[in-house]
Formats: C-alpha cells, structure tokens, sequence
C-alpha cells in the first residue's frame, strides 16, 4: 500500500511539473512624448522601467502593482483594432480571439509609451 501511495505520489508531481508553463515577459520598449514636456531635452534623470508584461495564448498578465495604462493593440498598418483602460487594480486582459496574426502593442501611461511586438 505504501508503495502504491509513493508511485501516485510520485506520477501526480511529476504531471504536475510537466504541465507547468514558464511565462516570459514581453520585450517592451520605452518611449518618451516629448511634445507636453516643459523645457529640458525631454529625458528623465533616471531611466523608467518598461512594465512586465506576459502573454499566453489571448491572456495578457500584469504584475500585481501597476499604474493605470491604456492598451492599444495595432496592426502592421499601425490602425488601432482593439484598445481598453487596464486599470492599476487590473492583472489580466483578455484579448479578442478574432485577432489573429502579429500586432503591436502600446501600453500609454501619460507621456510615457511603452510598446512591443505579439503573435496571436
């Protein structure tokens, strides 16, 4: 009996770790609207951190604590073909599942543009 135990034991967490995902974190690039800015050359003292981002499959997930952003999804065109609010209290958005393709996108916080590329 025991080692019938182990052996389930043993097959559960290994089913376990099998299915396991390791999410990896978008590639954002971080951008500055210089446009609104007073004075200066328009550059922070002090470099901001691009959010972490994941993706899996239409699931976007955010880090627990973050600011509000607004989302912008692009085509290659550069049209808008979904945008939502993602508040600070938000940690997943799912996207439509009629997107289909690679799009860019665009996470706007203030003057402050945050943007990369996904597969759907």
């Amino acid at each position: 009996m025991k080692k019938l135990l182990m052996f389930l034991f043993g097959a559960f967490m290994l089913s376990t770790s099998v299915s396991a995902k390791v999410l990896v974190p978008l590639a954002l690039t971080v951008i500055i609207e210089e446009d609104d800015l007073p004075g200066g050359n328009g550059q922070p003292k002090s470099p901001i951190e691009p959010p972490t981002v994941y993706i899996e499959e239409y699931t976007l997930t955010f880090e627990n604590y973050h600011p509000d952003y607004i989302l912008n999804i692009k085509d290659e065109y550069g049209n808008v073909v979904y945008t939502t609010m993602v508040f600070s209290t938000q940690t997943q958005v799912v996207l439509p599942s009629t997107l289909f393709g690679d799009y860019e996108i665009e996470l706007l916080m203030g003057n402050w543009k945050f943007t990369g590329w996904i597969g759907l």
